[in-house]
């Protein structure tokens, strides 16, 4: 297969799940209205999508090691569009928790087996480039997403949007039985047994530099799961902007990922890893601390592009960091890959679930006490990353992985 088509598809397959997050999430009040349900309450259809996401996202590695990458991948793909078409004639904001549950149960194959598959067949510099780029055309959905969202909302009403969520997952469905092809042969399979199952996630889960790693990898997207969660909020209370604008926070946001996706991948041949990781978090603390003076200063007075200025400059630090901190952590396990990508994906979208559940609806009405937020992502990704690689890499892997 092509690299570049793979990329593309790659990163397509990696879109599903920001498609079903940040294109419906202009739509929140409106679906509050005509279910005559709180904000709160649906802003659950986000909670239950990202905790669904996670817990599958810890099988598929596993179910994908076992079985292939191919028919995993198809499998998820039909319970997505599924979820998807039922979404679009939910008679009830419970149908709609419930389709949206679908939705997150076959969302997470995409990232999860994406990376994976890079992994087959590459790996050290080339593997984070490869990524890198991934991460770049991935950028593209969480950009336009909200945009596209906001006027089928404007236009045609929130179902709209689960129609243009289901044609994407089945055009995608489509050329993924006609372009994607295996990577991992039956001979680098695992068999699909419940104790060696239980066995290497039992290791995976008592190595502590992995653990720590991934969580530093996890808390430096923190801060763009705040505001992607707050968006609502954010756009319409805070910057006092229509529903059709959603793109003054969503285009700062993905542009400096994409910038720092590019840039990772440029710099991968050039620089080790622990430098761009460096770089990437003194990049992510300046963001930071603008984005603390900006919001002290102006108080509830904000203006774009001013208020999200500093979200541009994060987001650019986070995306250059990420490919690098990903690939070393994923090397430390590298027969059981397939597993260790699933727990990366687990703790991104746990801590995403958190994040939409908890923590946003306690800071999303100050501007201030978002930066705070986004403060508190940043240090606490430095401090897990550091405590992870100050650790020895661990013994006993062939054991485990047996």
């Amino acid at each position: 297969m092509n690299h570049r088509l793979l990329i593309v598809l790659l990163a397509a397959l990696t879109m599903l799940g920001a498609l079903c997050i940040d294109a419906y999430l202009p739509s929140l009040p409106f679906i509050a209205r005509e279910f005559s349900a709180t904000l709160p309450a649906v802003q659950q259809t986000l909670t239950i999508y990202l905790f669904a996401f996670a817990v599958m996202s810890l099988l598929y590695g596993t179910l994908s090691d076992s079985f292939g990458r191919r028919s995993v991948l198809l499998a998820s793909m039909y319970l997505y569009v599924a979820g998807s078409v039922g979404a679009v004639f939910a008679p009830s904001l419970g149908w709609l928790l419930f389709f949206r549950l679908l939705q997150g149960l076959s969302a997470g194959a995409g990232p999860v087996i994406g990376r994976a598959v890079v992994g087959d067949f590459l790996s050290g510099a080339e593997a984070q480039r490869t990524l890198s780029y991934i991460s770049v055309v991935f950028g593209l959905a969480p950009a336009i997403a909200p945009i596209l969202g906001g006027w089928l909302q404007a236009t045609f009403g929130w179902r709209s949007v689960f129609v243009f969520i289901a044609l994407f997952g089945l055009v995608l469905l489509v050329a993924c039985h006609r372009f994607l092809r295996e990577t991992l042969v039956p001979e680098e399979r695992h068999a699909f047994r419940f104790g060696v199952i239980v066995a290497n996630y039992w290791h995976v889960a008592r190595h502590g530099r992995f653990l720590l790693q991934s969580l530093g990898t996890a808390f430096s997207f923190f801060g763009i799961m705040l505001y992607v969660a707050a968006a609502p909020a954010f756009v319409l209370d805070l910057l006092h902007l229509p529903v059709t604008q959603f793109a003054w926070l969503f285009i700062p946001l993905i542009g400096g990922m994409t910038l720092g996706s590019f840039a990772a991948g440029k710099m991968s041949h050039r620089f080790a890893p622990a430098f761009t990781i460096r770089a990437g978090f003194l990049i992510m603390f300046a963001g930071t601390g603008m984005n603390l003076l900006y919001t002290g200063l102006a108080g509830g007075a904000l203006r774009v592009p001013w208020a999200v200025v500093p979200i541009f400059v994060y987001s650019l630090g986070a995306a250059l960091a990420t490919p690098a901190m990903t690939v070393l952590s994923l090397e430390l396990l590298p027969r059981i890959r397939g597993l260790a990508s699933s727990f990366q994906t687990f703790m991104f979208m746990m801590l995403f679930a958190l994040d939409s559940g908890v923590v946003c609806p306690l800071l999303f009405g100050s501007a201030f006490h978002l930066a705070l937020g986004l403060l508190g992502g940043v240090l606490l990704s430095v401090v897990f990353w550091t405590l992870g690689s100050a650790l020895p890499e661990e013994g006993g892997q062939e054991r485990a992985e047996a």
